[in-house]
Formats: structure tokens, sequence, C-alpha cells
């Protein structure tokens, strides 16, 4: 009977952590640092040249910084990610030069360094 209650309550404890993940929006999950450690090459080797430390050496006011990000809707993983693909003005797109997998680890790169301002 003792036996039967614990499997019973693992049971519960894992539908309950199952149902729990549903209620998290996967976007807010922050990225893993392995993520994030290649979103940071991803940076330095595609972006660097021209948003070194989050700034823009093209146009000045259109850094990478949280501000700039919320006034211009690129505060998101999303939005990051799909203006490194389709580019815009002088920033090239990189659809065709990055994979999927590197667009999404730089923008959560880019997302979590300009939320601690770029250090």
């Amino acid at each position: 009977m003792k036996k039967l209650l614990i499997v019973a309550i693992l049971f519960l404890g894992v539908l309950v952590f199952q149902g729990l993940l549903f209620l998290v929006p996967i976007a807010s999950l922050p990225a893993s640092a392995a993520d994030l450690q290649n979103g940071a090459k991803v940076f330095q080797t595609n972006c660097a040249m021209c948003h070194r430390g989050g700034k823009n050496i093209i146009a000045a006011d259109k850094t990478l910084d949280k501000a700039a990000l919320e006034k211009y809707g690129k505060d998101s993983v999303e939005a990051i990610a799909a203006q490194v693909k389709a580019g815009m003005n002088a920033m090239p797109a990189f659809k065709e030069k990055l994979s999927e997998t590197q667009i999404e680890d730089v923008a959560a790169y880019v997302l979590e360094q300009a939320q601690i301002g770029w250090q």
C-alpha cells in the first residue's frame, strides 16, 4: 500500500510539473548558457563590426540598448531574429548566411546584453 501511495504521488508530481510547463510561455524562458555563448560568437563574427558594444556605427540612434529596442519594437527574441533574417536599410539580411539556430542564439544574446547594459 505504501509503494502504491509513493507511485501515485510521484505520478501526480510529474503531471503537475508538465501542466506548469504549458503555463510558462516558451519565449519567456531564458536561453541556456551554451546558446548565449554561441550567440556571442555569432555576434562577434557577423554583427560586431557595426554593433560593437551594442552601438550602431551607421545609425547612431538605432543602438541595441534596451530603450532603443523597446522604442523600435525590437525588444523580443522573435523581433530581433526577424530583423537579423530580413535586414533593413543598411543592415543586410542574414537568413541565407546564418542557420536558424545561429539567428535564435544571436537574438537571445542581443536581448540579454541589452537587458544588462552591454557589459
